[in-house]
C-alpha cells in the first residue's frame, strides 16, 4: 500500500471513527458510570471486535477481487455510492441525544470487554461499510494479510483515539451534543458524500 492511499485510508478511517455509533455510544455510557480505566476494555472489546470484521472483509474481498477484474471496478462504485448516501442520511439525521442507564450498575471488566466486542460484531452497518470501504484500499495482486494488517491497526488507532476522547469527555459530551449536534451530524455528512464521489474515481 503506498503512503498515498494510507494517508487517504488514515483520513477515511478518522471520519468513520468520529460518527458517533453503537460502540461510541456505549464506551460514553460505560465510561460515566464506571470511569475510565474500566471503559478501556469496552474499547478493547470493540476494537477486536472489528479486527475481526476487516478479516472477515478483507479476506472475502480480496478471493472476489482476484477472480475478477469486473467485480473490483463494480464493488469500488456501489462502495463509493454507500458512503454517499450514509453522508446524506447522517445530514439529514437529528442529533444524538444520551441518556445514561443506571441500571447497570457496576460490571465486571471481563464483561465489559465482551460488551464492547458483541456491538462491534452484531452491527450490521458497520459490516455494511467496511464492505463498501475496504475495496477502495485493497489491492488484489497484493498480500492480503499485511493489506489486512494496515487497515485493522490504522482503523484500530483512530477508532481508539475517538473511543478515548468518548471516555474522556462522558461527563462533558452530551449537552455539547445536544447544542452543536446537528452542525456535528452536518459536517460529517458532506465529508462522507466527498470521500463517498472520490474514491471510485481513484485508479
Amino acid at each position: 500500500m503506498s503512503f498515498d492511499t494510507w494517508l487517504l485510508l488514515l483520513i477515511t478511517s478518522l471520519g468513520i471513527s468520529l460518527v458517533p455509533g453503537p460502540n461510541a455510544l456505549l464506551v460514553l455510557t460505560h465510561g460515566a458510570l464506571h470511569g475510565r480505566q474500566k471503559a478501556l476494555f469496552t474499547i478493547m472489546g470493540g476494537l477486536l471486535g472489528f479486527a475481526i470484521m476487516i478479516g472477515l472483509c478483507v479476506f472475502g474481498i480480496g478471493a472476489l477481487l482476484k477472480s475478477s477484474v469486473f467485480w473490483f471496478g463494480v464493488l469500488k462504485w456501489v462502495g463509493g455510492l454507500y458512503i454517499i448516501w450514509l453522508g446524506i442520511k447522517l445530514w439529514l439525521s437529528p442529533p444524538i441525544l444520551l441518556e445514561e442507564d443506571q441500571a447497570m450498575g457496576q460490571t465486571a471488566s471481563s464483561q465489559l470487554f465482551s460488551q464492547g466486542a458483541l456491538s462491534a460484531i452484531t452491527n450490521p452497518k458497520a459490516l455494511l461499510l467496511f464492505m463498501a470501504m475496504l475495496p477502495q484500499f485493497i489491492n488484489p495482486n497484493g498480500n492480503l494479510f499485511v493489506q489486512f494488517l494496515i487497515i485493522a491497526i490504522t482503523y484500530s488507532l483512530t477508532e481508539f483515539a475517538a473511543e478515548y476522547l468518548c471516555v474522556y469527555a462522558a461527563s462533558h459530551i452530551r449537552p455539547w451534543l445536544a447544542r452543536v449536534g446537528k452542525r456535528f451530524n452536518q459536517g460529517f455528512g458532506g465529508l462522507f458524500v466527498v470521500i463517498g464521489a472520490a474514491l471510485p474515481l481513484r485508479s
